[in-house]
């Protein structure tokens, strides 16, 4: 996998129509999410568009030389997404409940058109009576599409949390 382009926002606030349009992106993409509309999440990828969760102990981890919990390249995020959608999903079948909080969305570009997203996240589970919380922030890279839409070129989730417990796992999309 080539390693996922990182870039920052020039200064945390030089647009802020560009973050409106960002956080009404994110918005939606957590309506999907939690609607466990997969198939129409996945579209929000470009064809080269990666899915990216640092292990809790290197969140600024480089996905190229470290190990991730989660390291999908568009293949391996549509098999995902095909595997969760299943009834043999036992991880999340039933699917969870989901419910996601994003904040304090910055938006900037780089040299190369590529917009940088930095947001915070809280991510809540519901599931056969345990109820899980993951709080993190979003490093993601957007390009617009053919059609000037906002995709993810890398979708970068970092949680906050120094170990996985209790819930000891990550199955639904982050």
């Amino acid at each position: 996998m080539v390693n996922a382009p990182t870039v920052e926002p020039r200064t945390h606030a030089d647009d802020p129509a560009l973050s409106a349009e960002v956080e009404r992106f994110l918005y939606l993409e957590a309506e999907l999410l939690d609607d466990w509309r997969l198939p129409e999440w996945l579209e929000l990828f470009l064809p080269e568009g990666q899915y990216l969760v640092p292990s809790t102990d290197l969140p600024d981890g480089d996905p190229g030389r470290d190990l991730f919990m989660v390291q999908d390249d568009r293949f391996l995020l549509e098999q995902r997404i095909g595997s969760l959608m299943k009834r043999s999903a036992h991880a999340e079948y039933p699917h969870s409940r989901t419910r996601r909080m994003i904040t304090n969305v910055l938006a900037g570009t780089d040299d190369a058109g590529r917009i940088a997203v930095r947001a915070n996240f809280a991510v809540f589970r519901m599931r056969s009576g345990a109820f899980d919380t993951y709080v993190g922030h979003y490093r993601h890279v957007l390009e617009r599409g053919d059609d000037a839409s906002l995709r993810f070129l890398v979708r970068r989730s970092v949680l906050d949390l120094d170990t996985l417990r209790p819930h000891g796992k990550v199955s639904i999309i982050l």
